[in-house]
């Protein structure tokens, strides 16, 4: 595909990294020459120096024969008026925007032919509340992940003592739990992937990737470690967009507090918000924090714009009480530094928001990617087509299906059933399939799979 990519920011420079390792044809438009120079070094892309929003410049990207264009610009107003005009001008079929601003995204009719055409909208603010409140629900798990509409859900957790499958192979999961089909997608080692057979004995602090339906997890969860007792008491740091979405979905479920250090925004958020207690002060402040019983906090979440005052708060909290803490970290070289240490969790937006954008880019009908492990891995929910005679995977049992290299098929979906992937399931038109690629470099081998031949039409 030829893909036109406005803004060479964290996200738009991991974007082009994935794609352009996937044999597209990358141009990307910034007005950062040392920004564009540094892409250009370590990539196989073009770039082009100048505003991503005028004609001339996305002329000059070739605008005229792209298949799609991605505007992750950090200005919401140059996303929506690039998509204007490639759509006014050039006709561009694709045009994935991110846009930022909630006054813009609370008004849908914008987003149309008629005014803005934007066929996929990008709200990072959305994505990221989504994973935090998804992480929420399952304490103790790394990182949880839908799957057809939420029917099932990938779960990445670490193996702790005290959890009855450490020092046993993943066969005995099945005679201990015999009610319960999941399916062990990956295991993580000291950062090096293992793909499980039944014969894999689970160590202590393996990072283990699961799918199950969304009523085992919990199950699943406890075989791995200790079960968590739920959480109750929530404290967020920052009141910005991220940590108002945030406590507005969660207040109604939690006891949640927000700090905020400006007096304006503590005001706007007391009137916007119904239970959620607004606290005027600096996270990172020990007095407050003690004052406010962080002893006694399940949860503390660190999402202010700035990452250093996210990784201070979050290691004072822990430090003096809190059970778990969470931190946004936005500059990616942070979050392998700290996550794991005083820091359970560290959650990347780039990341979140490249998963949303790559489900739009993959060929086949590709319906869901997740980014896992900082980008390392990836989950595909794809929907398989055709017939036996069109398509490569329906009709096949899955021992027949030819998987490209540290490639497993965790589960399908059928209708509202999830069938964990056992050897003697038969794949049949409009599954929906969900596959694990511990190397990113096979995806096109994936999509090719789920592509159906021209016989088909």
């Amino acid at each position: 595909m030829k893909i036109i990519i406005i803004g060479a920011g964290q996200v738009g420079g991991t974007l082009a990294e994935n794609l352009a390792n996937e044999e597209n044809d990358i141009t990307v438009i910034d007005q950062d020459s040392a920004r564009l120079r540094e892409l250009q070094d370590h990539l196989d892309i073009r770039t082009v120096h100048g505003q991503g929003a005028h004609p001339n410049i996305l002329e000059q990207a070739g605008a005229e024969d792209a298949d799609m264009l991605i505007a992750v610009a950090n200005s919401d107003e140059v996303n929506m008026a690039a998509c204007q005009v490639a759509y006014t001008l050039f006709k561009t079929p694709s045009k994935i925007c991110r846009v930022r601003a909630t006054p813009y995204l609370a008004k849908k009719e914008l987003f149309t032919n008629k005014a803005f055409p934007i066929d996929v909208l990008i709200s990072p603010e959305q994505v990221v509340t989504k994973h935090i409140t998804r992480l929420l629900e399952y304490p103790g798990a790394l990182q949880a992940l839908d799957f057809a509409n939420g029917k099932a859900r990938l779960v990445a957790i670490k193996a702790c003592e005290g959890g009855p499958l450490i020092g046993h192979e993943l066969s005995f999961l099945r005679q201990h739990m015999p009610n319960i089909d999941t399916r062990v997608a990956a295991i993580f080692r000291q950062g090096q992937p293992i793909i499980p057979s039944g014969k894999t004995v689970i160590e202590v602090d393996d990072e283990v990737f699961f799918i199950a339906a969304r009523d085992h997890i919990r199950a699943v969860m406890s075989e791995l470690q200790p079960l968590e007792k739920k959480y109750r008491r929530i404290i967020i740091a920052g009141g910005g967009n991220i940590g108002f979405r945030l406590a507005k979905q969660l207040e109604r479920r939690y006891q949640v507090k927000i700090i905020e250090t400006y007096h304006e925004r503590c005001v706007a958020l007391s009137e916007s918000l119904e239970k959620t207690i607004v606290l005027h002060g600096n996270a990172a402040g020990k007095d407050l924090l003690l004052e406010e019983n962080i002893e006694d906090t399940d949860v503390f979440i660190a999402v202010t714009n700035d990452d250093e005052a996210n990784i201070m708060a979050s290691m004072l909290a822990k430090r003096i009480g809190a059970r778990k803490v969470i931190a946004l970290i936005s500059n990616p070289d942070y979050v392998d530094l700290i996550q794991g240490g005083e820091i359970d969790i560290a959650v990347s937006p780039q990341q979140t928001t490249i998963g949303s954008l790559l489900t739009h880019i993959r060929k086949g009908d590709v319906v869901n990617v997740h980014a896992l492990r900082r980008g390392a891995a990836e989950a595909i929910e794809a929907v398989a087509h055709g017939d036996e005679h069109s398509s490569k995977v329906v009709g096949k049992r899955l021992d027949e299906i030819k998987l490209p290299t540290g490639t497993t098929i965790g589960a399908i979906v059928r209708k509202q059933e999830v069938l964990i992937a056992h050897d003697h399931i038969r794949i049949e038109a409009d599954d929906h399939v969900i596959l694990f690629l511990i190397d990113k470099q096979k995806v096109r081998e994936v999509e090719k799979l789920f592509q159906v031949g021209l016989s088909f039409f």
